[in-house]
């Protein structure tokens, strides 16, 4: 189970550093909700988080059937 956490955890950080190469960014997906002010940005990444979800939810499905 270390193991495994441990590939997942080094496949994020992939991501995360060559995120801004992948031409689907992350966090920056059709859906997510950001508002420009004139002094502030409120982002709102609720696409991202749902499909974060939904992957979670299955990876725990997946390794939950024992």
């Amino acid at each position: 189970m270390l193991i495994v956490l441990g590939l997942i955890l080094i496949a994020v950080g992939l991501l995360v550093t060559l995120g801004n190469r992948l031409p689907i960014r992350i966090g920056r997906l059709p859906g997510d909700i950001v508002i420009r002010g004139k002094n502030s940005v409120f982002y709102f990444p609720i696409v991202t988080s749902l499909l974060l979800s939904l992957l979670v939810t299955a990876l725990l499905w997946l390794f939950g059937r024992r």
